[in-house]
């Protein structure tokens, strides 16, 4: 009888999954739990002034100020990870601003970074970077950018707050950004990476490290999560590597007017394709090919993140929505570069926030039954994936 009750229910999950996932509108905001109140509260801290705020309140109106996104996923977190993923997320953002500054050079671009280094072991006085810092920072810099490294002594503060372990997590993936991606920011990139190795090398030093610091701040919150740390870190990579091919996807353009391409030549080579002939409003087919062996790639990467986050305990619903969540605007983007792979501007790919919402939704039945996860992930990528282009990926999810 169980049984049956449990297809009944599964079939009642695909419906509604299909009706909402592939584009029906429907009114979805409380099941995700984004009230109006929660709305609210998140604006009121934004037009509060920050000296004005206490720590956790700070860093929630510093974390909307410079991504909405961001702002409603950290939350979903249990208390004690929510404010350490948010400090967290600050101290990336901060490495971000250094790098892509145009007003710096790469040489600059990496005295900050060893600089923001020694800020965070304690080397170096916070208020003082921040003095040096802040003054170069064009106008092309957000504001919120702005005001972020303006805030770094407060930020830093907060950070040596935490328990050793998290701190220690937090300042090595730190270490690991600040120290590698200034290596990239000396070559030249204005027609791709060389190889697919470097691109992924690329990808850990902005994400993949991020991968690691998460996991190690989970397992010191979980005992149960703990048991699985080693092979949790190497999915964790995976992750983050996911994540981050789909924005570098996603951004070619935005990353072409800054004369950037992080593209692979080692994947459109064999397609009959040159980076140095990449321009905006072209319809080369060759160019299509070499952009679908790189989603196909992406998308084996997310499907070690839903590994990664099935192996999450399920009474982690926090945790479990975190992943779910990014993972799911992940497929959606890269499903929406695949359908529109001649986009010459990020907007054009960008999700709607119907479909980051109906992700968030859908996510609440998903952390339930591990079998709906998985078929919503496959539902969702169906036609990413390209036989041939996963070899690296399998190594890293049989490990």
């Amino acid at each position: 009888m169980f049984s049956i009750l449990g297809s009944k229910v599964r079939k009642l999950e695909v419906a509604k999954f299909e009706s909402n996932y592939f584009g029906i509108q429907s009114e979805i905001d409380q099941e995700m739990g984004m009230t109006n109140g929660f709305q609210t509260y998140i604006n009121s801290t934004i037009d509060t002034p920050l000296a004005n705020l206490p720590d956790e309140a700070f860093q929630s109106s510093l974390l909307a100020r410079v991504s909405r996104t961001f702002a409603l996923t950290i939350p979903q977190l249990p208390g004690s990870l929510h404010t350490v993923v948010a400090n967290a997320y600050l101290l990336c953002r901060i490495v971000d601003t250094i790098e892509d500054e145009i007003a710096l050079d790469s040489e600059q671009k990496r005295e900050f970074c060893q600089k923001f280094i020694s800020v965070m072991q304690d080397q170096m006085d916070a208020e003082r970077f921040s003095r040096e810092l802040a003054p170069l920072l064009s106008n092309k810099t957000i504001p919120a950018e702005h005001e972020l490294i303006q805030q770094i002594p407060r930020v830093i503060a907060i950070t040596h707050q935490f328990e050793p372990i998290q701190t220690d997590a937090l300042s090595s993936c730190v270490k690991t950004m600040a120290g590698g991606m200034p290596r990239f920011q000396a070559l030249d990139l204005s027609h791709g990476l060389a190889t697919m190795e470097d691109m992924s090398r690329y990808c850990y030093f902005v994400a993949g490290c991020v991968g690691e610091m998460l996991t190690k701040l989970f397992c010191h919150y979980s005992s149960d999560i703990a048991a699985h740390q080693e092979r949790l870190e190497g999915l964790g990579v995976s992750f983050g590597q996911g994540l981050q091919m789909t924005n570098i996807l996603k951004d070619i353009w935005d990353d072409y007017e800054r004369g950037v391409c992080w593209l692979p030549q080692e994947v459109f080579i064999p397609c009959g394709y040159d980076l140095k002939d990449l321009v905006p409003d072209h319809h080369n087919e060759k160019f299509r090919e070499g952009l679908e062996n790189l989603i196909s790639i992406a998308y084996g990467h997310l499907q070690n993140a839903m590994t990664y986050t099935i192996m999450m305990p399920k009474r982690e619903t926090g945790i479990r929505n975190f992943c779910f969540w990014a993972i799911g605007m992940a497929v959606l983007t890269l499903r929406k570069i695949k359908k529109n792979p001649y986009f010459s501007q990020s907007v054009e790919v960008k999700i709607s926030r119907t479909s980051v919402k109906t992700t968030m939704a859908v996510s609440q039945l998903a952390h339930v039954h591990d079998g709906f996860a998985n078929f919503i992930f496959h539902k969702a990528g169906a036609g990413l994936y390209r036989p041939g282009w996963d070899a690296q990926i399998f190594e890293i999810r049989n490990s």
